[in-house]
């Protein structure tokens, strides 16, 4: 078996999957390959497997499949898989420093004194006990961003078309989780129903100064729309690790937008999260070759 390892993975992982064969970072070399290993710099388009003869196996390090063709994949045969149980925790626990950097003042409080200010009575905290979390989507990360909510004495409830019920949040409609919600954190794929979902009309759905939290998918945001709201107050403040490009175009409205607070796509990215993929990757494989 030869093994691509076409983007950056924790340095243990060769050593770790040189038992089922020949492991290689030479992406010249793709077209020897019987699986690659990505994360989310790689895009495995149809014109990918072109030049892919040998690819039988698909793995994405991380949660979301959006930057590969399932569909010729499908086609050709070429399986797919994610490693979503192992960034569960590392995604969550971003979404809650984003949640808790927002109301506390952090940033501001950080830049602040960098330039030599004291700014004690301007910065002005608010808490999470007792608030309104809403989350978009409670699969593997909602679930952990709950879990956590709860123990910071949030009320959590959550929408997600393919959950009735929850151990850590009330599921409820999803016009009632806009309406109620001082914070959202969303955690849904990206399809085509969620492409661009977050837009003027859902947003003027929501409450009055709603903190939004974005660890899912920069693509299910309308970034012009959420930039206006934040421009008006609508939307009180963005709190985002995720965009429409890595990194996002220069030209994207939500760079220059008030209240948006931002971190370059590190969800994914702890130390042990690395160490976990490696783990289920492996896992994958033995499945895949009975060793």
């Amino acid at each position: 078996m030869k093994i691509l390892i076409s983007d950056a993975f924790d340095p243990s992982l060769p050593s770790k999957l040189a038992r089922f064969g020949e492991v290689f970072d030479d992406k010249e070399r793709l077209p020897e390959a019987d699986v690659v290993l990505i994360r989310s710099k790689t895009k495995v388009t149809r014109e990918y497997l072109d030049n892919a003869p040998n690819v039988k196996l698909v793995i994405r390090g991380g949660v979301g499949l959006d930057n590969v063709d399932r569909e010729t994949c499908r086609e050709r045969g070429i399986e797919v898989h994610n490693t979503a149980s192992a960034s569960s925790v590392a995604v969550a626990e971003l979404a809650l420093a984003l949640m808790l950097a927002i109301p506390n003042r952090v940033i501001e409080g950080h830049l602040s004194m960098k330039e030599g200010k004291w700014l004690k009575k301007e910065l002005k905290r608010t808490e999470l006990y007792q608030k309104t979390l809403g989350i978009l989507g409670i699969g593997l990360i909602g679930t952990e961003v709950a879990r956590r909510a709860g123990a910071f004495g949030m009320k959590v409830i959550a929408h997600d078309p393919y959950v009735k019920a929850h151990d850590f949040a009330d599921m409820v409609p999803m016009d009632d989780l806009l309406g109620h919600s001082d914070f959202i954190s969303i955690h849904t794929p990206l399809t085509e129903e969620t492409r661009v979902m977050l837009n003027a009309a859902m947003i003027a759905r929501m409450k009055d100064g709603v903190i939004l939290v974005n660890t899912g998918r920069g693509k299910v945001v309308n970034e012009a729309d959420l930039a206006a709201a934040l421009e008006s107050g609508k939307v009180r403040a963005y709190g985002t690790d995720v965009w429409t490009s890595d990194p996002p175009d220069p030209s994207c409205p939500l760079l220059k937008a008030p209240n948006v607070f931002m971190t370059p796509h590190i969800g994914a990215s702890s130390k042990e999260n690395l160490l976990r993929i490696g783990d289920v990757i492996e896992e994958i494989l033995e499945k895949k070759t009975g060793d």
